[in-house]
């Protein structure tokens, strides 16, 4: 059965006739004989229709070029401009898309920020050991929502970076506890209708500026040694956002505690950051990831559980990667009354980090106030000191299978080399250089199936796909869209060609994928996570701008549940944001299906290399409404 509807479906049909009259040969090759006599019914009731609507507004237009160009190759454009800024201007319509398939609900307004793996509620049946409540739980099937999250009322769309950066609108994010409990620390300011974060943080009351200039007295930050940062316990991720000055980008985390919306104050802001925390399961990245690692007064306990933590924080920190600890227990002497601790217990602990340091083979390179650094060696040989029959070493080099895996208690081996001046695992050229070099791990061969005449076609190729996204939204790359997401990464070549200091991506690579390439993502100088799109991701609502879904349903097909991936996509996606799918025809239908429903404006368009290629573009963008209205950027 064929649904034809208004507005997106006719887009839809539009589709199938540029197909079908395109390349008839390849039409019969792809559809079955009554699929074709579809298409033509399609086309004919498509111009129909149009001329029956001429006199009702933008039924007129269609009309008008279908006057002139009967041959169906007219498609209409969705318009990408935010209506619901700050300054509420004004921009064209969108076409709506209205359709016969099921309408998915609103959900209540209570769950506004419902984070469905961070859970509150869910959270405190789990034990506090560990910290193991403040993990991932996801709802069991029968709790899953399967309905949209509303946006709050007021609800604007965020400042364009870099002024983001510095204000937040106060709708967006409605919760004041972090102005009272951190105001003498400069975390956040409320000044009427928004928002003010002035750039301090716990260990840096003054600004994040002069913090990150005084570790960059010791590490290199500022000639593209450093690029990829793993900051924990992040707060609302101002040290992060200070660093984007330096082009080093951070992967900052934190939970969803007594803080309230800290995570989600950093995404607001513009800047890199996912609900986390360090307790029993591992890190989702893989081994070799970060150039530098960072803790600020983060409350995590370094010295307890034998190092597991330490030893997880040297997993994922490159050869040769730097480690930075602020706050207690480093210069206890000076500092055990103004903390409120015993200073006997701040000894053992600063001397229990300082032992498992040496064990690691971290050399400490500076100490200085209540700031120390040590760095990791390049390779095992220049680990002088250590006996590793001593210690308990992992089995695995390159350990990817992290998601959902216990830490272990076990130091990771370091690739081998062939000379103790050698970094294991592959010298990295400075960014942006490394951006576009052959990652090491391609060069070496260590990514099975991958060869590097396959990763500079794929290069290649997004480049190509991304001048096509750019044809269709002229926005692209104009600042519109700050948050972006890769649903299915690959090897990062989608964000390396849209790459630009005015907007940043979070590459996904689906725990399912065949190749496992986010140690690669990482080399070039990305950031990324591990994920399960049968699951939510560890975000609050309205996080991202733009989500690029390429082959994503295709993978899950037979997986899980479409709707709940398109939920997920739609919880996460801010009011006006955009989606791009690209997959193939058969599966865009399926998937169009169901989102004709979900308060969504769609176009799909052809491959750049012409209708008869199978893969298609399929484009929406989210309505604008809000708890408790029906109001939207289409009426």
């Amino acid at each position: 059965m064929l649904i034809i509807t208004k507005s997106g479906g006719d887009i839809f049909c539009l589709d199938w006739c540029i197909m079908a009259k395109g390349n008839p040969k390849e039409s019969r090759m792809r559809s079955s004989t009554s699929i074709i006599i579809v298409i033509g019914l399609c086309c004919f009731f498509y111009i129909l229709g149009a001329w029956q609507r001429s006199g009702f507004g933008k039924g007129d237009s269609i009309a008008e070029k279908i006057t002139k160009q009967t041959d169906c190759t007219v498609v209409p454009s969705l318009n990408f401009e935010t209506h619901h800024s700050s300054d509420r201007e004004v921009g064209l319509t969108v076409d709506e898309s209205e359709t016969k398939v099921k309408e998915i609900k609103p959900c209540p307004a209570k769950y506004t920020d419902y984070t469905p793996c961070h859970d509150q509620k869910r959270a405190m049946t789990f034990p506090r050991e560990g910290m193991v409540y403040r993990e991932r739980h996801c709802p069991p099937e029968e709790e899953k929502l399967h309905c949209l999250i509303p946006a709050p009322k007021g609800y604007a769309t965020p400042f364009p970076w870099p002024k983001s950066r510095d204000y937040v609108h106060f709708a967006n994010a409605p919760y004041k506890s972090l102005t009272v409990e951190k105001a003498i620390q400069n975390w956040v300011h409320y000044e009427g209708s928004v928002f003010r974060f002035p750039g301090g943080g716990t260990q840096f009351p003054q600004g994040a500026d002069a913090y990150i200039n005084q570790i960059a007295s010791v590490i290199p930050i500022k000639n593209g040694t450093v690029r990829t940062v793993l900051d924990t316990g992040c707060g609302v991720a101002s040290f992060g956002a200070y660093l984007l000055k330096k082009n080093v980008i951070a992967m900052s985390f934190a939970p969803r505690d007594n803080h309230e919306a800290q995570v989600q104050f950093a995404l607001e802001r513009g800047v890199p950051a996912i609900v986390a925390v360090f307790g029993t399961i591992k890190l989702p990245y893989p081994t070799r990831s970060f150039d530098m690692a960072h803790c600020s007064r983060c409350l995590i306990p370094w010295g307890a559980n034998d190092g597991m933590y330490m030893m997880e924080v040297d997993r994922v920190l490159r050869p040769g990667g730097y480690w930075v600890l602020s706050g207690p227990p480093i210069n206890w002497k000076n500092n055990y009354i103004s903390w409120q601790r015993p200073k006997e217990d701040l000894q053992e602990e600063q001397r229990k980090i300082e032992k498992i340091a040496k064990r690691l083979c971290w050399e400490k390179k500076s100490e200085k106030g209540e700031t120390a650094i040590w760095r990791k060696s390049i390779n095992a040989d220049a680990c002088r000191g250590r006996d590793e029959s001593q210690e308990t070493m992992c089995e695995a080099t390159d350990t990817t299978d992290v998601w959902y895996k216990k830490i272990d208690k076990c130091i990771t081996p370091y690739p081998e080399v062939s000379s103790r001046s050698e970094v294991a695992g592959g010298q990295l050229k400075p960014f942006p250089e490394r951006l576009h070099a052959i990652p090491p791990r391609i060069a070496s061969g260590s990514v099975p199936g991958i060869s590097v005449e396959d990763y500079l076609e794929d290069n290649k190729l997004w480049k190509k796909h991304v001048n096509a996204y750019k044809r269709i939204n002229k926005l692209l790359d104009s600042g519109r869209y700050r948050n972006i997401m890769d649903m299915n990464a690959g090897l990062g070549s989608f964000a390396a060609a849209i790459d630009s200091p005015k907007l940043w991506v979070m590459n996904v690579m689906p725990n399912i994928a065949e190749k496992d390439t986010l140690g690669v993502i990482y080399e070039r100088g990305l950031i990324g996570i591990y994920h399960d799109w049968c699951e939510a991701f560890s975000t609050y609502p309205r996080t991202y701008d733009l989500i690029h879904a390429n082959g994503v349903f295709s993978l899950y097909q037979d997986k899980c549940s479409a709707e709940d991936i398109l939920l997920e996509m739609d919880r996460i996606l801010r009011p006006e944001g955009t989606v791009i799918f690209r997959d193939e025809v058969e599966v865009l239908i399926k998937v169009k299906k169901i989102i004709s429903g979900m308060r969504w404006n769609t176009r799909i368009s052809d491959h750049e290399d012409g209708p008869q290629v199978p893969e298609k573009i399929l484009v929406v963008v989210k309505q604008y409404w809000t708890v408790g209205g029906n109001n939207s950027t289409s009426s």
